[in-house]
């Protein structure tokens, strides 16, 4: 049971760490003061558009958020076609950014005493987080306060998130993933944060270095991987995190290699938060937190208000275990043949000098049979090159017309690819691949 308010933070000292900013800690006393200031100056709108980069300033600005009874909107996209949309969609709205609270927090000379972290209602709409629009427009989640710090809870149990810790992270706070484990957790656990986003891979080894030990990084295998192919060497790391997309083995061991440190997976979705993890190394099945139950791709229990059903494939190995075959929109039929494109993808890119690549399906073009579509970053092998190693590994019916060369995919914010940015950067390097299928 959800008790009916929880404190907005964990019961640790006042002057235990919650951010380090430029070499220096952030207490968790001087936090609650930043909070009560932030919450005074807030715009008198319902929802509050949180778009602050510096993890710290989008931490309180949360924080602030909740307290002041309003609701956070975190965007997927910083693309100004989103924001616009949420502006229509949200029309009691208003957006913060660090240099609002950059002044708030340097105008506020009064360093009022605030004695005890505030108590939110359990049922009260914390935050409105929005799926990735992968295949589509991005669609609402409410999360209540109950919710989020239900699923911190799990995760700290299931991390061993805790005072002392260091969380670096390299990917957006608005972010569902983002969001749990480096807002919630620091907020649940005691743990505290680096307050950048560093995104090179020297960024992230200068984060790690200027943040003390236990550290963690909350990464994406993207990054995993640039991090990985860098040869820089990695400062003591407790252990990593990955998710967004599912780590192949081959890059889980190179990591763990190269950071001395294991390496963790997540298994969720906006719509129900963080569900799950791994470590790749153990084998390809995830277990379910405690209090999840999971039934034909059907996920409820713990702190749910109602059923989710997975987008994914899921074979249930026993109450707690599963494994992922693979997304539901994922699953082609092609003249009576069935596959996943995450499997015609993974096949991709196991052709030796293929750095990533992945499968599309366009639109649906009148009576034409659709024709699988890949783009693929390959810098020393051609096209035609590509094509055989594929017809070895693949039916005839699977093989892409055409298959585009790129010097990049198009990711967004969490590393993830969309169908809609992949069919627009084919529509610009190959318009004929959309307007009429290539023989």
């Amino acid at each position: 049971m959800i008790p009916a308010s929880i404190p907005l933070l964990a019961p640790v000292a006042p002057d235990t760490p919650i951010a380090w900013r430029q070499g220096q800690s952030v207490s968790r006393a001087a936090f609650l003061r930043d909070v009560a200031s932030v919450a005074r100056r807030l715009p008198p709108a319902r929802f509050i558009l949180n778009l602050c980069e510096d993890r710290y300033q989008f931490l309180v600005a949360f924080a602030a958020v909740g307290a002041n009874d309003q609701t956070s909107l975190l965007p997927s996209s910083r693309a100004s076609l989103h924001l616009r949309q949420l502006a229509e969609d949200y029309p009691d709205s208003a957006q913060i950014t660090d240099a609002d609270l950059e002044s708030w927090l340097a105008s506020d000379t009064i360093a009022q005493l605030v004695s005890a972290a505030p108590e939110l209602p359990a049922a009260h709409v914390m935050a409105i987080a929005f799926t990735s629009g992968s295949t589509g427009r991005s669609k609402p989640n409410p999360k209540t306060w109950g919710e989020l710090a239900s699923g911190a809870a799990q995760a700290r149990q299931r991390f061993g998130f805790a005072p002392g810790m260091t969380i670096v992270a390299t990917v957006p706070p608005q972010h569902m993933y983002g969001l749990e484990t480096s807002i919630m957790a620091p907020l649940a656990s005691g743990a505290s944060i680096y307050c950048g986003r560093p995104f090179f891979p020297d960024d992230v080894r200068a984060a790690l270095e200027a943040t003390p030990p236990p550290r963690v990084l909350v990464t994406t295998p993207v990054h995993l991987q640039v991090c990985v192919q860098s040869g820089l060497p990695w400062p003591k790391t407790h252990f990593l995190i990955s998710a967004t997309a599912p780590l192949s083995a081959a890059l889980a061991a190179q990591a763990e290699a190269a950071f001395a440190a294991p390496v963790l997976e997540i298994y969720g979705c906006t719509e129900a938060g963080s569900i799950a993890s791994r470590r790749t190394l153990d084998g390809d099945r995830w277990r379910l937190y405690d209090g999840f139950q999971l039934r034909d791709g059907c996920l409820s229990g713990a702190h749910l208000p109602q059923p989710v059903a997975l987008n994914d494939v899921i074979e249930e190995c026993s109450e707690m275990e599963f494994r992922l075959l693979g997304r539901q929109e994922d699953l082609v039929n092609i003249a009576g043949k069935r596959t996943s494109l995450g499997y015609l993808s993974h096949q991709l890119n196991e052709i030796e000098g293929v750095t990533e690549g992945v499968f599309v399906m366009p639109d649906e073009a009148g009576t034409e049979v659709r024709r699988l579509l890949a783009v693929v970053v390959a810098p020393d092998l051609s096209e035609a090159r590509i094509l055989a190693a594929l017809a070895e590994r693949l039916d005839p019916a699977f093989l892409p017309r055409p298959l585009v060369k790129v010097d990049a995919l198009p990711r967004n914010d969490t590393g993830k690819v969309t169908r809609a940015a992949l069919l627009a950067l084919i529509a610009t390097v190959r318009p004929s691949a959309l307007s009429a299928h290539e023989a």
